[in-house]
């Protein structure tokens, strides 16, 4: 028996229902080679290799919660009795995922209504916060500035949002947001059904959104990707921002680095 790749064996063994949920629950950690957890979707094995899942999926409230733990380790971001502020909390994912990994308080911010989970809803660490544009709250609205901010929107450009962060953050403050192409790239370059498949393009959302950033003085220190696709299969960033911190050495080279690595993975 030869060798095949992990992402495959998985799907052809029946624990994923296709290729792409494969590599999503390998990037989730949910995948173990003889008991030892495994992250990469395109790493070769024995066809008779023992793979085990064990699945997340009743961890966090929504999906959303699995991207941003993978953020929280790629950035190494501590949430341990911080206050967080949640920008577009939806149904909380984000906000779930900050509680559980220690975070004291969560302000869940949405521009909708009723979306977030009862669960954090009757949470006493949770601050609702719904009906609410964040490009209009200052500082009184929240009544103390926080430790991170945590940002995943749609229909709306980050370019937008960044210069409101820096006045709700603490002087050592941190901002991990996600970078959607399809709402950051001019609509001639957005595909069908709202997709962005170019990597060029998504080299320049990426470059443009940290100069924003850095225009609104927040600084970008690290960049990811998102381990899992939005429901159209764009893939999506995440940029990591302080408002104190070294600026990325060779920042192209990063970009490009980043973007080939999402590309290679979500879309082998």
């Amino acid at each position: 028996m030869g060798k095949i790749r992990l992402d495959l064996l998985l799907n052809a063994k029946g624990l994923a229902a296709s290729r792409e949920k494969a590599r999503a629950m390998i990037l989730a950690g949910e995948v173990r080679i003889d008991g030892h957890p495994v992250d990469k979707p395109g790493l070769r094995v024995e066809e008779t290799a023992d793979v085990t899942v064990e699945s997340r999926r009743g961890k966090y409230v929504s999906r959303g919660g699995f991207k941003l733990q993978r953020a929280i380790e790629d950035f190494r971001i501590d949430f341990h009795g911080k206050v967080v502020l949640d920008v577009g909390a939806s149904t909380g994912g984000y906000t779930d995922c900050a509680l559980q990994n220690g975070a004291r308080r969560v302000y869940a911010l949405d521009v909708g209504y009723g979306q977030l989970d009862w669960s954090l809803r009757n949470d006493e660490r949770v601050r609702v916060m719904e009906r609410s544009n964040i490009r209009y709250i200052t500082l009184n609205d929240l009544g103390e500035k926080v430790d991170i901010i945590t940002m995943d929107v749609s229909f709306i450009s980050t370019r937008l949002i960044f210069p409101v962060l820096y006045d709700l953050l603490q002087e050592d403050g941190e901002v991990i947001s996600l970078i959607k192409p399809q709402f950051e790239a001019g609509k001639d370059k957005v595909g069908k059904k709202g997709v962005v498949r170019d990597p060029s393009v998504h080299r320049e959302v990426l470059t443009q959104c940290i100069a924003a950033a850095a225009a609104a003085n927040l600084v970008c220190v690290d960049i990811s990707f998102s381990p899992i696709k939005g429901p159209q299969g764009n893939i999506e960033f995440f940029i990591h921002l302080k408002k104190r911190g070294e600026p990325i050495d060779n920042l192209a080279a990063k970009i490009a680095w980043i973007v080939s690595e999402a590309h290679r993975i979500l879309e082998d």
